[in-house]
């Protein structure tokens, strides 16, 4: 029985990166020796066990054989007599195939060590195109490390974009599909992720509602970078600069989708966008198995995101009545993260990159100022009822309006 730390973890050790979790592989052992040596069962496709003391993951070599499509059409077989390089092939690029045992020597059949140096993603063989996930992981990894001058192989790029001619890509499930968006919105560069989808011809068979945005025009007078897809990726890019949040990212990300539909005849103008994008978000999102939390707060920036950007022209009932759409009396971090994204949106867009955004802090000071009004007060003087919310929202829109009369705009943005 010998282990190897293997994938990803060496991956980036060699790298100079951050590791959170090693994965290891076990050669030579049975199911039951793992079992008398303490390690916990956790695998539900092929053997993969705990560590007793350290809870890393450790699987036994194995090997794999498609027999079908998709990504579960795989036949596993996993014995002592699998060897380290048998597993080690089956493995989807060559920088994730190498393995280091415990006597400290990197085990490298497939040139993965000189790959992380000349800084290229390839595939390791034609076995490759069995599997669609692999598409889907090879965007995601681009978004980790293309910041670090990483680039899709040509050969690999044309793999990939045989397996989309193929169909393959729609063997894809939507939990797969969203696991691997998740972790490409915490990644350093989330925008790779699509662009190589794109570039494979993946991007539109799975996100079809953000691919239709590419070639929509808007007025080059607000959006001087013009096509709707580019200025979505700005977006993207904003919001990864200002938080780490998937959540946020995917709000920017959707916030537009609306202007998909604009009908033809009005373009470069997109009234309407934001109540038309409400229902493709819940489509994509439903689609995808996406969290609650998702589907919620992605359909309330993409609703209100134009009237966040409108507030300084707002009068205070309105200011008001956008407040309570938004339920930050309820959910008071919420006003926070709606105003990164409108921030993102607002300098996602070609020369706006650096400007500032009064809106926020305006909005802000109203919010604060709501807050002030005494409920307790307003219930002590019999109010109860429709007549207690009719009050609280009168007293509410007084509070805006003071903070209104009192507001100047710095250097007259």
């Amino acid at each position: 029985m010998q282990t190897y730390v293997v994938g990803g973890a060496l991956r980036d050790e060699l790298l100079g990166l951050e590791v959170q979790e090693y994965d290891h592989v076990v050669v030579g052992a049975t199911v039951q020796q793992m079992l008398d040596l303490g390690y916990q069962p956790v695998g539900r496709d092929f053997p993969v066990f705990l560590h007793p003391q350290t809870h890393e993951e450790y699987a036994l070599a194995r090997t794999e054989r498609n027999t079908g499509p998709g990504y579960r059409g795989f036949e596993i077989h996993a014995s002592p007599d699998v060897t380290l390089e048998e597993d080690l092939l089956r493995r989807d690029l060559t920088i994730n195939a190498m393995a280091r045992g415990d006597d400290g020597v990197l085990v490298d059949p497939h040139g993965g060590r000189d790959d992380l140096a000349n800084r290229w993603l390839r595939h390791i063989s034609p076995a490759f195109a069995e599997d669609p996930v692999r598409i889907l992981r090879v965007a995601r990894l681009a978004a980790k490390l293309m910041p670090l001058g990483f680039k899709l192989a040509p050969e690999t790029r044309q793999l990939m974009q045989k397996m989309v001619l193929a169909g393959e890509v729609n063997a894809l499930v939507p939990e797969r599909v969203w696991q691997e968006l998740r972790k490409a919105l915490a990644s350093t560069q989330p925008r790779c992720f699509f662009e190589v989808l794109r570039d494979c011809g993946a991007h539109g068979v799975l996100f079809p509602e953000i691919e239709v945005l590419f070639g929509v025009p808007q007025p080059p007078q607000y959006h001087p970078e013009i096509d709707t897809g580019v200025h979505t990726l700005m977006v993207l890019d904003q919001a990864t600069q200002l938080s780490t949040d998937p959540l946020l990212r995917f709000a920017a990300l959707t916030h537009d989708l609306g202007k998909g539909t604009t009908p033809k005849e009005i373009l470069p103008s997109h009234h309407g966008h934001e109540e038309r994008g409400v229902p493709l978000v819940q489509v994509l999102c439903d689609r995808l198995a996406a969290p609650k939390r998702f589907k919620e707060f992605a359909s309330v920036v993409t609703r209100w995101h134009g009237t966040v950007h409108q507030a300084l022209e707002l009068k205070p009932s309105t200011v008001v009545k956008l407040l309570e759409r938004l339920d930050v009396f309820r959910r008071r971090e919420r006003l926070e993260d709606v105003l990164l994204v409108c921030l993102a949106d607002s300098r996602g867009r070609l020369g706006f990159e650096e400007r500032d955004y009064p809106q926020a802090d305006y909005l802000r000071a109203c919010y604060a100022a709501c807050l002030d009004v005494d409920i307790p007060a307003i219930q002590a003087q019999g109010f109860a009822g429709p007549q207690l919310g009719e009050e609280l929202h009168r007293q509410r829109v007084e509070a805006v309006k003071s903070v209104k009369a009192g507001w100047v705009v710095k250097d007259g943005v």
